[in-house]
């Protein structure tokens, strides 16, 4: 009989560190947590280009036979390289060729680590190793900006100027390193383990009060109701005083004012992003336009903002002499539908759904598989709802979760064929048997 472990891929003996892992893990602290920028004396190194570089490398030449497998079986797979092949095709005609052309080169690099991730995981507990330098960077990075956030704080008293993200990009970071953190605090963990995982979530939940992001709060609502209502590899008591305890945590470092921006979202009339042409609203209404205006390829890849600045309604009202806004979408949906048009929104979507459908085949298995999908499931619904306010379409922080996400279901996608795999018997025929003499039969 085949153990739950065997088919989940959690037994694998032997299978330790090895130089790829460690290259993964690096990249992940460099390309999402920014280490190289938070000290910039490890700049010197170029870590990001190093280590990524490095990495898709071994991966070529790594032999391995739980790495010589075939990342195509998988439907997300698939959509996320017709996304880079679509956004591909949108440079010839895009407002900015070079611009668009650029934008692809930088994404065509985000796809193949992506795709290095999902092959270089042998075991469920290579997926642990690269989930934890995921909440690891996200808890370095949110423990150095809120030691140095005397020095950060805007005007109404929330941080601005975090090194590579705004405020509003690293509340939704902070959101999706949380479910993570929370993997490593459950039960079944060494005390100091669970310790540390629960500081890691208090240092995220204060950088994420202290960024002021109302966009983030409805992430973080998001992540909240899904970890009441979907997260069932731990039971609903303990759900319940998890949430407790976050509650508590927010609540303990959230002011009055905080909770005044944040009453915004429920009484917008009066904000800026419904009233001014640079608000979101707005924006988000010449990106659809642009979208129905170029349908088929969008205007570019990145090009967005220049949009924005030459063929936006905006231009023709501008008085002479004044120029518009070259800004972002804000929208990471309108991003791609403004500048890969239709087609590029659907695969987009069609990418995002399959991610989601692949982690959710995976609960049924139970143990640290099932509490792990549950965790990526939970950060990757963040980083969509958060998403929603931000440009990040084509950002590390989306391919380093699905490819941790792919990842774990490629390795029980393998492990319960190998489990069920019949064995194979070498047929060996019997010797015909020879006819003793006349003379030595007995008798």
């Amino acid at each position: 009989m085949t153990s739950p472990s065997a088919v989940s891929g959690e037994s694998a003996p032997g299978r330790g560190w090895d130089l790829l892992l460690v290259c993964l893990c690096v990249f992940l602290l460099t390309s999402v947590a920014r280490m190289h920028q938070l000290f910039p004396v490890l700049s010197l190194f170029k870590p990001v280009t190093l280590t990524g570089v490095l990495a898709i490398a071994l991966c070529i030449i790594d032999r391995a036979p739980r790495r010589r497998i075939n990342p195509l079986q998988l439907r997300a797979t698939r959509y996320m390289i017709a996304f880079a092949a679509w956004m591909a095709l949108s440079v010839p005609g895009a407002l900015w060729p070079g611009g668009a052309f650029a934008t692809f080169l930088d994404f065509i690099k985000t796809v193949l680590i992506s795709l290095v991730l999902i092959i270089a995981v042998r075991s469920v507990r290579d997926v642990e190793r690269l989930t934890l330098a995921y909440f690891v960077g996200a808890v370095v990075f949110a423990a150095v900006v809120l030691a140095r956030m005397q020095f950060q704080l805007a005007a109404e008293g929330r941080m601005e100027r975090l090194y590579y993200y705004d405020s509003n990009d690293f509340a939704t970071y902070a959101i999706t390193g949380m479910p993570l953190g929370l993997y490593f605090a459950s039960s079944g963990r060494r005390l100091w383990m669970r310790g540390a995982a629960w500081a890691g979530i208090g240092l995220l939940a204060a950088g994420f009060i202290w960024s002021g992001s109302r966009g983030g709060f409805l992430a973080f609502m998001a992540v909240i109701a899904y970890f009441l209502l979907r997260y069932t590899s731990i039971n609903r008591s303990r759900r319940w005083s998890a949430v407790a305890i976050i509650g508590v945590l927010v609540t303990a470092v959230a002011g009055d004012a905080y909770w005044t921006r944040i009453n915004t979202v429920l009484h917008p009339t009066r904000d800026y992003n419904l009233t001014s042409d640079q608000g979101r609203v707005q924006l988000w209404r010449r990106g659809v336009g642009y979208m129905l205006e170029h349908p088929a390829l969008g205007v570019g890849a990145g090009n967005f903002p220049r949009a924005e600045g030459t063929i936006s309604p905006l231009v023709a009202r501008m008085p002479r002499g004044r120029s518009v806004k070259w800004g972002p979408p804000h929208n990471s949906y309108v991003q791609v539908g403004a500048e890969l048009g239709v087609v590029g929104l659907v695969i987009f979507a069609a990418f995002l759904i399959s991610v989601f459908r692949a982690l959710n085949r995976l609960p049924q298995l139970g143990g640290a598989t099932a509490r792990l999908a549950q965790s990526l499931t939970a950060s990757l619904l963040g980083f969509v709802v958060g998403a929603f306010f931000l440009t990040l379409a084509y950002h590390d922080m989306l391919y380093a979760l699905t490819g941790l996400a792919l990842g774990l279901r490629l390795v029980t996608l393998n492990s319960a064929g190998a489990a069920t795999r019949p064995i194979k018997t070498r047929r060996v025929e019997a010797a015909p048997a020879t006819p003793l003499p006349v003379s030595s039969v007995p008798g």
